[in-house]
Order: C-alpha cells, then sequence, then structure tokens
C-alpha cells in the first residue's frame, strides 16, 4: 500500500502588496492507496497552494514541513523525480505548448515516468482507447497541446494523461471547474476508471459538490486558514451544500453550489 504523508507543511509566495506571504500555516494530511479525500474550502483559503508546493511549483516555497511518499522526501526530489515517484498534478488552468503535439507530449511523459518508451503497437491502441472512453476525437492527437482547445477539452486532456500514465497518487486541482454537465460526467468516469484498482489514491480539490454525485469520496476535508480546520465522511460536504463554510469562518458565504 503507497501512503503520501504530509506533516506540518508551510509555505510562502511573494505578493506585489505584502511581499512574502505565508498561506500553508501547518497542514496535516495522510491519503493512502485506494483512497479518495475531498478537499473543499473558500476562495483563498491555500487549496490550490497545497496541491503547486507538493507538486514543486517554484513560485511556492515550503518553508517547514515534510511531504512523504513512501517513506521518501518529495520536498527534496525536483519536480521531475516526483513525477516519476507517482505524483501527477491535473492543473486548474492547464497550459498550452504550442508546437509539441499530443501524441509526442503523451509518449514523452509515459517513457519518463515508465522508464523506457512504451512499443509503439501497444501504446497506440492504449492511447485510441483512452481517448475513446473520454469521448477526445483522434484528430487531437495531432494538435498542439491545449492550444485553441475549450476548457472542456483541457480538462479531458488532463485526464487522459492520468489514464496512460497511472501514477500512485494524483491531485486534481478543480478539475470540475468550466465543465458542463455532459463533460463533468466523462472527467468524472475517467476519474473512476483511474481508481478503481483500487492501488491509486485521488485528492480532489473543489468547490463544487456537484462533482461528489460522481466520485464517491472516502474523506472531506474542509480547508480555511491554510490548514485542515475539520475532516469528516461524506456528510461533510452535503453540510458544507446546504450551510456553506460560515461555521469555519465566522462569515456569510454562499452555500457550496451544487
Amino acid at each position: 500500500m503507497a501512503t503520501l504523508e504530509i506533516k506540518d507543511l508551510h509555505a510562502e509566495v511573494d505578493t506585489e502588496e505584502e511581499g512574502s506571504k505565508e498561506i500553508l500555516t501547518g497542514v496535516n494530511l495522510t491519503v493512502r492507496s485506494g483512497e479518495i479525500h475531498a478537499f473543499m474550502g473558500p476562495n483563498g483559503s491555500g487549496k490550490s497552494t497545497l496541491a503547486y508546493a507538493v507538486a514543486g511549483h517554484p513560485k511556492y516555497r515550503v518553508t517547514s514541513g515534510s511531504v512523504l511518499l513512501d517513506g521518501e522526501e518529495v520536498l527534496e526530489m525536483s519536480v521531475d523525480e516526483r513525477a516519476r515517484a507517482g505524483l501527477f498534478l491535473a492543473m486548474q488552468y492547464p497550459v498550452e505548448v504550442p508546437g509539441v503535439s499530443m501524441s509526442n507530449f503523451l509518449r514523452s511523459a509515459a517513457t519518463a515516468t515508465r522508464g523506457e518508451a512504451p512499443q509503439v503497437r501497444h501504446w497506440v491502441k492504449e492511447v485510441k482507447q483512452a481517448m475513446s472512453d473520454l469521448e477526445i476525437d483522434e484528430s487531437f492527437s495531432e494538435r498542439s497541446v491545449n492550444e485553441g482547445f475549450s476548457g472542456g477539452e483541457k480538462k479531458r486532456h488532463e485526464i487522459l494523461q492520468l489514464d496512460l500514465l497511472k501514477p500512485k497518487f494524483a491531485i486534481l486541482d478543480e478539475t470540475d471547474s468550466g465543465l458542463d454537465v455532459d463533460a463533468l460526467r466523462v472527467v468524472s468516469d475517467g476519474i473512476n476508471r483511474y481508481t478503481e484498482s483500487g492501488d491509486k489514491g485521488v485528492l480532489l480539490i473543489t468547490h463544487y459538490t456537484r462533482i461528489l454525485k460522481h466520485i464517491k469520496p472516502d474523506y472531506v476535508h474542509v480547508f480555511v486558514k491554510g490548514q485542515v480546520a475539520e475532516s469528516g465522511g461524506p456528510e461533510l460536504a452535503d453540510e458544507l451544500e446546504e450551510s456553506g463554510y460560515v461555521r469555519f469562518t465566522g462569515k456569510k458565504e454562499a452555500a457550496a453550489q451544487s
């Protein structure tokens, strides 16, 4: 069983207004293979900062704490080493990569994470099946990565990577944002296929409970002021949908949208 353990993680970011600002104020979380953890919280609470800090984005400086993947210190790894170790980040705003086709990008990523190039015949079949499952037209394989893609198409491409790379742990940063009802179903089905083997772990960051109607979390965490304020089961998401975050922030917030 694989384990991702975050211990007392603190991180800061430079801002124009305040200079260095601490965003993560002591995050503690353990995710094991076979578990789905949903992270919910008000805007500006630090959910995306946690995702990028764990993945190794240079904008976010970890000042103390540790992130262990099967006992190995992730914070000592480069970004590509983290990916090869089994971490995957689906970004809230996937970037465009002009001049690099999806097919070349995906095969290069698979080669890097698997340690050897996939056999061409098997790889072509694997990609075609994954694209079909996500209702992605085959013509997209020759287009530049995310260039000219709609928001929903970009999110499907993120889940296509997840399907093909099969990391130990997936951190999904608002993968449901900008999706219509049909795209939400397709993306959710892709995430569920990834987890169905029982040996993968997911940290699902979301503002909305609607994706949790398709993906059933084992744990729900409320993230406020840079740390986990409360943890519970799926019933906690139901409470947030009904009452919002006022119990945690003291402010009257709009209820989480369904």
